[in-house]
């Protein structure tokens, strides 16, 4: 298979981990380039689920290499609690799950100094997920963030530790007015004994990438988050604080784009929201109860529940255009399945005039009113099918229509269920 990146598409939670992981049989580096644990990236094979918050979903095929790149924060507490799950269920990761050297850590100081800041917004909070990871990622561009390679050098790990844990308590408690009650010499503990256990994992990763491009490795990268939660292209302020977009994908981990040959954006066939912001297409009805308990829309690493709504065509055609899409990956289509009625967002209406075009600010958005056209459910089962034309003629009309919709980019693979074994090929890459 060609170097592919592969992006969400809407909010994220579009059921990118599956994707990630049936398409990792023909890779041979699967690397995570951007985002933190505030993503949960699920994977469930014969009917067991592991969910996946820094460690790469390809992780669950032997013999494939897994890198964790140096524009994730990352946070070295969840990553040995998930390497832990995967070797108590005979999953080995030695000698070929790597983290870069030069990634942010997320420490405890900055999931205090994330709570303390949401509890602080008000009314304008953002529905973060109190992981630390906008604070890492702003002492990262305040040049004071402290990375993955500098637990090799425990006195300078530290020196940093001790002039940062002092800088956070400050702003905490005379900013924010709230108690900050951590302990400086137990976490530096905690991370003395870490530290032994994350040595084996740092590397010098973009030489490694580099390396397995000229032997002709093929390479997956794993996005986290969705398009829309991007620092800069978003909904912003209600985003995440990395760039979730396909083009990230090279200086979060160290390559060229001339590495990369393909973009797969993976499509949730109905639209996804955790958290704050605008949201045109969202359903506050019963139906969009039965997408929330049908799909299992509940948040993988908050538990909370997703807001949903129709599928938003305005939404991935502006994806389409951000990330460069050569592919689209269809997912959930089964849960539209007892549907008498499937609506698709085609254009939105801003201060009465139609538009094409996802707006550019969230203001603009929280005005913008769907517009729809209906479509006739297929009210059966699809389980079983195994290729597009064992669907019901109403489901592939409904593909046809997104994909008419989105610029006729090809769909690579549709997904029908959770397992693995629940996805059909439409047109290979």
């Amino acid at each position: 298979m060609p170097n592919a990146v592969i992006v969400g598409t809407q909010w994220g939670d579009e059921g990118k981990a599956k994707v990630i992981d049936y398409l990792t049989e023909r890779s041979d580096v699967i690397i995570r380039f951007q985002g933190g644990a505030n993503a949960g990236h699920t994977v469930i094979v014969d009917g067991k689920k592991f969910v996946f918050h820094l460690v790469p979903s390809g992780i669950m095929s032997p013999g494939k290499a897994c890198i964790v790149g140096n524009g994730v924060v990352f946070d070295c507490e969840q990553f040995l609690r998930e390497v832990d799950e995967l070797r108590e269920n005979g999953i080995s990761v030695d000698s070929r799950l790597f983290v870069s050297d030069l990634a942010h850590l997320v420490l405890p100081y900055h999931k205090a100094q994330d709570n303390a800041a949401e509890s602080n917004m008000g009314q304008g909070k953002i529905g973060t997920t109190g992981r630390g990871i906008g604070p890492t990622y702003s002492d990262k561009a305040s040049r004071i963030g402290i990375r993955v390679g500098d637990m090799s050098d425990w006195d300078l790990f530290t020196q940093k530790f001790k002039a940062n844990f002092t800088q956070k308590k400050n702003l905490i408690e005379t900013v924010y007015k709230t108690s900050f009650d951590l302990d400086q010499n137990s976490i530096l503990d905690t991370y003395k004994g870490i530290r032994e256990r994350m040595l084996p994992f740092i590397n010098d990763t973009a030489h490694f990438i580099f390396d397995a491009t000229r032997k002709g490795m093929r390479l997956l990268f794993e996005g986290a988050q969705g398009t829309f939660l991007d620092i800069d292209h978003g909904t912003y302020p209600f985003v995440t604080s990395s760039n979730t977009l396909s083009g990230y994908a090279c200086p979060g981990c160290g390559i060229g784009p001339t590495s990369i040959h393909h973009v797969i954006g993976i499509v949730k066939t109905y639209t996804t929201r955790v958290g704050n912001g605008p949201f045109p297409t969202e359903l506050s009805d019963s139906v969009g109860e039965k997408l929330r308990q049908d799909g299992g829309e509940f948040g993988a690493t908050t538990g909370r529940p997703r807001r949903c709504g129709w599928f938003d065509s305005v939404m991935v055609r502006k994806s389409a255009q951000l990330n460069g899409l050569t592919r689209l990956a269809l997912t959930k289509l089964d849960v539209l399945n007892n549907l008498d009625e499937l609506k698709i967002c085609t254009h939105y209406e801003i201060d009465g005039k139609k538009i094409d075009q996802f707006p550019s600010t969230y203001q603009k958005l929280e005005r913008a009113v769907p517009i729809y056209e209906s479509m006739e459910g297929w009210k059966c089962s699809i389980s079983g099918c195994k290729n597009l034309g064992d669907l019901p003629s109403k489901a592939r009309a409904y593909i046809q229509k997104i994909q008419e919709l989105c610029y006729n980019i090809p769909v690579l693979i549709v997904s029908i269920g959770p397992d693995r074994n629940e996805t059909f090929e439409v047109e290979p890459l």
